[in-house]
């Protein structure tokens, strides 16, 4: 039931695996956390801002911890902030925004913990804790190594 061809004699684009895996995930995530109205990547971000010392948890802060471009971002804090979970208010400097988390963010948090808490265990049990341990590790350790490309690279392709 593999979605790769039988014949390995033409390459696999990483960025297809990649983005295969986490749309399985992301998915497994999103179905066990519907019933609190939220997706996993709203709550990984809502425990984000929840997590966060005051004042620290701008858009561009979050943007970066988060590996997202700030549009998309934006995008994610819209919906919550229409949902009552977060509000936006002016930063250290005119050009900042801080994401607060509000007492109905924390109340969808709690209500979504258990579920999220389900769905860690499933993922867990379809693909063996050890793989998933190898998958955390493997993800941590190169993140860093992507963060900031080499501009020479960048401009030849």
């Amino acid at each position: 039931m593999s979605s790769l061809p039988a014949n390995r004699s033409q390459p696999v684009c990483t960025c297809f695996m990649v983005r295969s895996l986490s749309r399985k995930i992301s998915q497994l995530y999103d179905d066990t956390l519907a019933p609190s109205g939220l997706r996993g990547t709203q709550f990984s971000l809502l425990m984000q801002v929840r997590h966060a010392r005051p004042g620290e948890a701008t858009v561009s802060a979050l943007a970066q911890l988060l590996h997202t471009d700030r549009t998309t971002l934006t995008r994610n804090l819209r919906t919550l902030e229409q949902a009552g979970c977060i509000e936006l208010v002016p930063g250290r400097d005119a050009r900042s925004r801080c994401v607060l988390i509000t007492p109905a963010g924390i109340a969808r948090l709690r209500e979504a913990r258990s579920l999220w808490q389900l769905a860690q265990q499933r993922v867990r049990e379809l693909c063996g804790q050890q793989q998933i341990g190898e998958l955390e590790s493997l993800v941590l350790a190169m993140l860093p190594q992507l963060a900031d490309p080499d501009p020479a690279v960048e401009s030849q392709t």
